[in-house]
């Protein structure tokens, strides 16, 4: 199964390029944020509201620092700094502008956090930085990999559909869930541009 899966996601990651990015050593050391939880995995999805079908998914890992995985995802933010889909520097600030851009009219944010070990923690902050750029429509593959590989994770089907990690991700041991609703318009450049104090030209969706 395993085997199927990746040959799959192979094909599919030929038919759209990845976007590698690589900030400077220097940004990352400047925007790193030092949680004080615990460490922490907590699964983001955007949920289209008129179906309930999932639009996206994302990682933020709390361990040392605490950083946001966000597959071939559209928000970004000078104080923050990128390397192949993961964001350094999410403070709590960042945080909220990031479930801010994601939560409008057409999609809520699903946010479920699992308090976990340090070795855990770690693990999961090796496997994001080490896993590279990825294509569009490639999220939930990636997350759903990456999750089922972490010890207490295994229950994480593979699977393309952010939705389905979702439901699986809520059947964990103490999961904690918020959910958050906007009504913002669906075009979320003019949002973005807000966020980051300057002019952005388009915002894919979500």
């Amino acid at each position: 199964m395993r085997r199927a899966f990746a040959a799959l996601a192979i094909s599919l990651a030929l038919a759209a390029c990845a976007e590698p990015k690589w900030a400077p050593d220097a940004d990352v050391q400047r925007a790193a944020y030092v949680s004080p939880e615990p460490p922490s995995i907590t699964l983001y999805t955007a949920i289209r509201n008129s179906n309930g079908e999932g639009g996206h998914s994302a990682i933020l890992v709390n361990s040392g620092q605490r950083v946001m995985f966000d597959p071939a995802g559209t928000w970004w933010h000078s104080n923050t700094a990128e390397r192949n889909d993961v964001i350094f520097g999410m403070t709590p600030t960042m945080l909220d502008f990031y479930i801010d851009y994601h939560a409008r009219e057409t999609y809520h944010v699903v946010e479920q956090k699992i308090y976990v070990s340090p070795e855990v923690a770690a693990l999961a902050m090796a496997k994001v930085q080490a896993n590279g750029a990825v294509p569009k429509a490639m999220c939930g593959a990636n997350v759903s990999n990456i999750l089922n590989d972490l010890p207490g994770f295994q229950s994480i089907p593979q699977t393309f559909y952010p939705a389905k990690i979702m439901r699986a991700f809520e059947k964990l041991p103490n999961v904690q869930t918020r959910k958050f609703y906007d009504d913002d318009s669906d075009d979320n450049t003019g949002l973005l541009a807000a966020q980051t104090g300057g002019t952005v030209v388009s915002a894919a969706t979500p």
